[in-house]
């Protein structure tokens, strides 16, 4: 078996809220009248409240620090994006881990024995990984793993890699870092795909704790994973690297095509533990955007208040890409109660593909 023992999680120091990075996407974009009207309508119906970025820029409407040149028409190239990401990727990612290790002050970092870490907005070598195990100061022999341009699933990737590890060692304790700064690949030129990539995208990092045995109180059971492929949406969401930043691909089309898929991905889910909808009673739900919660919740038959835990995110941190499917499970786990001991929580994420993941969780308390 596997256990979810402990998680984390860290945003940026700079919180902003959608009015004020909406001006600042006015300001920068150059758009004509019809473009700003599809930007504020956007805006207005994203469900977000703040975000949080690594850069100032986006709080301000003049006198930026990173996009100083936007008026000329020239935008920071991905070498200077990523030099930025190499700045504050480390620190966010160790504030995710130490937030985790205040959860669980008895744990002795040194019996960490992997370290998976995911991202798909920065990399470097040697990389995130290797400053981790030196700023948190684990065991130099640490097994590292790095998951990389999966986009917002990828923490089921990590964790899927974490349960395999567990298995097969009755000693694993699996530390997975999921950082991301998506707000360094703003896009200035106007289309749809950029609109709504600069509507929803944010930063944070989560940690999680998975061991192959555990003596802690309060614990989730990796019981299930099923994935599938829809490839009627493979040109609907995609990350490709640009020469000034990365670029994303995200259609409207994306909550119809998860609407289609998403049932017959829980059917297999259930089937393989031989449980049914009614047996589920937690939902973590991959906020990738209102209409993909709203498509869901249609397909699944379950309610706005059953996914209340997905809406608290997406409206406080935005799409934060990978780890914030973590950030909703984080939510639930510290709400749990002695009550909740053996019930069951479903949980979805979303990506390029498109990729559809699901995992069954068991909450296991003593």
């Amino acid at each position: 078996m596997s256990y979810i023992t402990a998680l984390g999680t860290a945003n940026p120091s700079y919180r902003i809220d959608q009015a004020t990075i909406c001006s600042f996407m006015e300001k920068t974009m150059n758009l004509d009248s019809s473009g700003l009207g599809k930007l504020r309508a956007i805006f207005k119906a994203s469900g977000i409240d703040y975000r949080y970025s690594v850069l100032d820029d986006y709080s301000k409407q003049n006198n930026f620090s990173f996009y100083t040149q936007h008026e000329e028409g020239i935008y920071p190239s991905t070498q200077s994006r990523l030099a930025v990401f190499r700045n504050h990727a480390l620190p966010l990612s160790v504030a995710a881990a130490n937030n985790l290790f205040e959860q669980i002050p008895s744990f002795d970092k040194n019996e960490i024995t992997h370290l998976i870490v995911v991202c798909c907005t920065g990399m470097y070598a040697p990389g995130l990984d290797i400053e981790l195990v030196k700023t948190l100061q684990l065991k130099l022999t640490v097994e590292r793993t790095c998951i990389t341009f999966m986009g917002c699933y990828a923490a089921f990737n990590a964790m899927k890699v974490a349960h395999a590890f567990c298995k097969a060692d009755e000693h694993a304790k699996v530390l997975i870092v999921c950082t991301e700064l998506c707000s360094l690949h703003f896009q200035h030129a106007l289309s749809d795909d950029n609109l709504l990539a600069n509507t929803l995208f944010a930063d944070g990092s989560a940690a999680v704790l998975m061991e192959a045995k555990t003596n802690k109180t309060k614990r989730l059971s990796l019981e299930k994973f099923h994935s599938n492929l829809a490839f009627e949406g493979e040109q609907d969401m995609a990350w490709t690297i640009g020469d000034a930043g990365f670029e994303m691909k995200l259609t409207a089309y994306i909550p119809s095509i998860i609407k289609g898929g998403i049932e017959a991905l829980t059917h297999a889910l259930l089937q393989k533990m031989d449980k049914h909808m009614e047996d589920i009673k937690y939902f973590a739900i991959h906020p990738g955007g209102i209409k993909i919660l709203e498509a869901i919740e249609h397909a699944l038959g379950i309610t706005k208040e059953d996914n209340t835990p997905a809406y608290s995110v997406l409206r406080n941190f935005g799409n934060m890409s990978s780890p914030t499917v973590v950030f909703v499970l984080n939510e639930l786990f510290k709400k749990i109660k002695q009550q909740d001991n053996n019930e069951y929580i479903l949980s979805l994420a979303f990506g390029p593909g498109l990729t559809l993941e699901s995992m069954m969780l068991k909450i296991e308390m003593e």
